[in-house]
């Protein structure tokens, strides 16, 4: 017996990942506090190695630490398009985040006393981040799903967003996210609209074996002859 979903939900998953957009424009508006509980549970059933779950949200509503974490933003952009050297100019004109827009501001941040989880983690430290980034994304697939935009924001300094929102020693914030009604998705990743990047094509990115070595999965032209 086929453990698939039926073909409309399959259907529905691959349209919220192709049409997921790292938003930057956003309509005010609100978000139903069943919603965002909706949305958070979502993010909540991420996988996480040793089930670990490091993932922390904080619900940011007060506009004056909004402000106060906009400026964070704003002093690290300024450092970022500096560090770009003659890409400043064109770094400088990108919007880059909307967290005086957003409907909802969410700070996320990796948990204190990861130290203690050792399953998974003993020579991949990093996989706290990989499993709170898995929520990140549970939350950003939901939010499309149900017509709202989100943004993940982290040109900011770690130390100064610890002191703002007081994380206890040890916590580590790793994204703001801007979420909330949006008048329209971008139509293809901003940054690419922008031409700042451009997506690779897959088949340069997927190995058989070993590194380097192209993968069956993607014939040549040549290689179908």
């Amino acid at each position: 017996m086929s453990q698939a979903f039926a073909a409309d939900e399959v259907r529905a998953v691959y349209r919220a990942i192709h049409e997921r957009r790292d938003m930057r424009h956003f309509a005010g508006g609100q978000v139903a506090p069943e919603l965002l509980r909706r949305l958070l549970e979502g993010a909540h059933h991420a996988p996480s190695v040793g089930f670990m779950q490091p993932w922390r949200f904080i619900r940011i509503r007060d506009g004056a630490l909004r402000q106060r974490l906009h400026d964070v933003i704003e002093r690290e952009r300024v450092l970022t398009a500096r560090a770009l050297g003659e890409r400043e100019d064109a770094f400088m004109r990108l919007k880059v985040q909307g967290v005086l827009d957003a409907a909802e501001l969410l700070a996320v941040s990796l948990a204190d006393g990861r130290e203690r989880h050792v399953f998974g983690r003993r020579t991949l430290p990093q996989m706290d981040l990989a499993s709170a980034s898995c929520a990140i994304q549970n939350l950003w697939l939901a939010a499309r799903a149900e017509g709202l935009g989100m943004g993940w924001v982290s040109l900011f300094d770690p130390a100064e967003v610890s002191a703002l929102l007081g994380l206890p020693e040890g916590a580590e914030p790793i994204a703001l996210l801007c979420l909330g009604p949006v008048h329209d998705f971008y139509e293809e990743p901003m940054l690419q609209r922008e031409r700042w990047a451009r997506r690779e094509p897959l088949s340069a990115l997927v190995f058989d074996e070993r590194w380097g070595q192209p993968s069956d999965l993607f014939p040549t032209p040549s290689s179908r002859e």
